[in-house]
């Protein structure tokens, strides 16, 4: 294993920066760290291994293939690390490479020894009894065998395309002449070998099952095929077989067009192809045997192929691509082995989910979200209203992400079929999610919605929603707007805000950004709302600026913001600016995090935690203390380049007194909580936070089920943080009264 030279070290330890992808792989340890813990089930613990599997394959894939961008086409890159590309890329791999062997360790060391316990086995052939054997032999023969296909390399023929991220057999054979029944060796070494691979179909299951008695048996597939693999080569002998897994650039960003006369659709879908046949930065394989000549020669020459080194060679000394573990956890028989998710409670202002009208209720007050704790329903209940609803007039809505068998694809259909006029800006560039978004966007096309497929060189990462509707003497506009997608399967899994609202200040200053991104205007200044990539970031700065000179002038400052990333270098500097002006400053970053904190004479008043535990953490709040009346956004931006400089995104100002004190009562659980918290260190590692002698556990995951009025009122984040006592609110009992009228 190579190690980072104390040159490179040096370098790393002494810029002002974190390398962003350095970031991303501690990132990626916390949640490894959650696989580790003995407090869960092991499908649980399972469950995160393959989490962190499937969050590798994404960053081999575009951070990776991004950083190949450089290498391949001499490209300079310079890394916040202070590291050039080719530096980096030793220092990132062999990071990845220890990361790699920590997955590997937690795996065979921590949770296969439970696997018994829990009435499970992962198996080989040997392991099975004759009867088992024969029924994986059969299903060999009858499912398998006709979807393999070998492929050989040699000098008749080309070096095959192999997909990535499948299970791929590397298979040596041996090159013989028949001539009068005797076996005739011919030519060299190489020569008289001959490479072929076989690729197991992704469709087919990864393990075949076998119920016994007393426990369930796991057969990876991979064995079945190792087992059988003779029949695919009849009458030539096998010198060697190894098991691969690659994974290729998909980042095509560099490649992106500038030619407006493209078709935009088309082109999506032709970088989608690109990037199944992008350039292989990993290679997954079992453990290499190198004292075996023929293995030695296999990956030697994909090697000299792929154009890759050791460092691109990740060996598993089990089990390759933890991702498959998701049939064993997602089986039949451990359903019971995995939490009952705590079923959602009614955000604060209202008794029940779903009321009998939702635009009444919106009409009375703000309604403030908080997913998962909060249903979704109260999102998806407008849509599908205003659907039905003949005063509606129009209903406009951005689109990032959607379920599969979406609930707001379908109440839009509904409403087009209405008769109601529906505009939709979907960007079908957002990754990995392409084909999704294509698919839904046609269907509302073809319904006779306005779909606009993205904006030019812009991502449209904001999340915003308006419905118009015809009351009598006036024209009323009710609003959402989030920091999560439109998509009521993940907002049972990530953390989120949403803001339900028919301000008149805000719902103005969301049509006149509905006709920015639809069609061709640039009002003067929004009220309520910051916008990228505009003047997101000369925004984020002034409100940074706004609390360094309140701390210059000795009156009370400060900064908490929560994301889940931070990279922007101009507002990292501010933020260091403002630190030393004497601001204290708290962040909640749950990923990538390029500021150093607690850097002596640079950032000795920032703070940085992470949380990382049973729900992904997607909320994103900027608080600013503001001489004690904070501004307090949310929204869908994280403080990164792309977010401010590439992506259509927007913070909207929680104007509302109620509101604004529940967002900070979301801030102040993130930083009381000691159970799923880590804390950032000056040398850029985290240190897991403890529960201290005599301190309860605080977990907010689960507090978060449990708010009432007393408990937001009572959130502070900084000495001076009071704000005017709000207005009495609708559905209180008489305890939460009583918390109101003492604030």
């Amino acid at each position: 294993m190579a190690k980072v030279s104390e040159k490179v070290s040096s370098v790393i330890d002494q810029s002002d920066y974190l390398s962003r992808d350095l970031s991303w792989l501690k990132f990626n340890e916390r949640v490894l760290d959650q696989a580790r813990s003995p407090e869960r089930t092991l499908m649980e613990r399972l469950k995160f291994l393959a989490i962190t599997a499937s969050n590798l394959d994404e960053f081999f894939t575009i951070r990776v293939g991004s950083l190949y961008n450089y290498l391949d086409y001499h490209k300079q890159r310079v890394d916040y690390s202070g590291l050039r590309e080719i530096p980096f890329r030793k220092a990132l791999f062999t990071a990845m490479q220890q990361f790699s062997q920590e997955q590997q360790a937690v795996y065979q060391n921590e949770l296969l020894p439970l696997f018994q316990k829990n009435e499970l086995r992962i198996v080989q052939i040997a392991d099975l009894t004759r009867h088992e054997q024969s029924q994986a032999n059969d299903y060999f023969d009858r499912t398998i065998y006709p979807t393999l296909t070998p492929m050989i390399y040699d000098y008749t023929h080309t070096f095959p395309v192999l997909l990535a991220k499948v299970l791929i057999f590397g298979v040596v054979t041996q090159n013989t002449d028949v001539a009068d029944g005797r076996k005739i060796l011919s030519g060299d070494e190489d020569d008289r070998q001959r490479l072929s691979f076989v690729q197991i179909p992704a469709n087919l299951p990864r393990f075949m099952t076998f119920e016994r008695q007393s426990e369930t048996l796991f057969l990876p597939i991979e064995e079945i095929v190792r087992h059988n693999i003779k029949k695919l080569y009849r009458n030539v002998e096998i010198l060697a077989v190894n098991l691969f897994r690659i994974t290729r650039n998909g980042d095509f960003t560099l490649e992106e067009s500038d030619d407006a006369e493209v078709d935009f659709i088309d082109e999506v879908k032709q970088k989608i192809k690109n990037r199944r046949l992008g350039r292989v930065v990993r290679v997954e394989t079992q453990t290499v045997d190198y004292s075996e000549p023929s293995v030695e020669w296999m990956i030697k020459l994909v090697k000299k192929r792929w154009e890759i080194d050791d460092y691109n060679l990740f060996e598993a000394a089990s089990l390759i691509d933890f991702t498959s573990l998701w049939q064993i956890i997602k089986y039949p028989d451990f359903k019971d082995d995995m939490p009952v998710p705590h079923p959602p409670v009614p955000p604060l202002g209202l008794n029940r989910e779903k009321v009998a009208d939702i635009f009444e209720t919106i009409r009375e007050r703000d309604l403030f979200l908080h997913h998962p704790f909060n249903n979704f329903e109260p999102v998806l209940q407008l849509l599908e209203q205003a659907a039905e609803d003949p005063t509606v007039l129009a209903i406009k809505l951005t689109i990032y992400r959607l379920a599969k068998h979406s609930r707001v694809t379908e109440a839009l259909l509904k409403a087009a079929e209405n008769g109601k006029h529906v505009s939709v800006l979907f960007e079908v560039k957002a990754r990995f999610d392409e084909e999704n978004n294509i698919r839904e966007a046609q269907r509302l096309q073809k319904a006779g919605c306005f779909v606009i497929y993205g904006i030019s060189k812009f991502k449209t990462h904001t999340k915003l929603l308006l419905v118009v509707r015809n009351e009598g003497d006036r024209v009323v506009q009710y609003a959402h707007l989030s920091s999560g997608n439109y998509n009521e399967e993940t907002s049972k899994m990530y953390t989120d805000i949403g803001l339900l609202t028919a301000n008149e200040i805000i719902t103005r200053d969301i049509a006149e950004f509905f006709n920015v991104i639809t069609g061709h205007s640039l009002p003067n200044r929004y009220q309520y709302l910051i916008t990228a990539p505009r003047n997101m970031r000369n925004q984020l700065i002034e409100l940074i600026q706004a609390e360094a000179e309140n701390a210059r002038q000795g009156v009370p400052s400060g900064i908490c913001i929560k994301i889940n990333s931070l990279e922007d270098k101009a507002v990292i500097d501010e933020l260091y600016q403002a630190s030393q002006a004497g601001v204290p400053i708290r962040l909640i970053v749950r990923g990538i995090c390029c500021l150093r904190p607690k850097r002596e004479g640079l950032s000795g008043n920032i703070t940085v935690r992470s949380v990382v535990g049973d729900y992904l953490e997607h909320t994103r709040i900027f608080y600013f203390h503001n001489n004690g009346k904070p501004k307090v956004y949310g929204g869908s931006a994280d403080i990164m380049v792309r977010s401010l400089d590439r992506r259509i995104e927007s913070l909207f100002l929680l104007a509302d007194d109620r509101v604004k004190q529940q967002a900070i009562h979301i801030l102040s659980y993130n930083l009381r909580d000691n159970v799923n918290a880590y804390e950032l260190a000056e040398d850029g590692t985290y240190q897991k936070c403890q529960v201290a002698e005599g301190e309860e556990p605080f977990n907010l995951h689960q507090r978060f089920f449990d708010v009432n009025w007393s408990d937001v009122m009572q959130a502070r984040l900084f000495e001076g943080d009071h704000q005017d006592k709000p207005a009495p609110e609708i559905h209180l009992d008489e305890s939460e009264e009583h918390a109101i009228a003492n604030l």
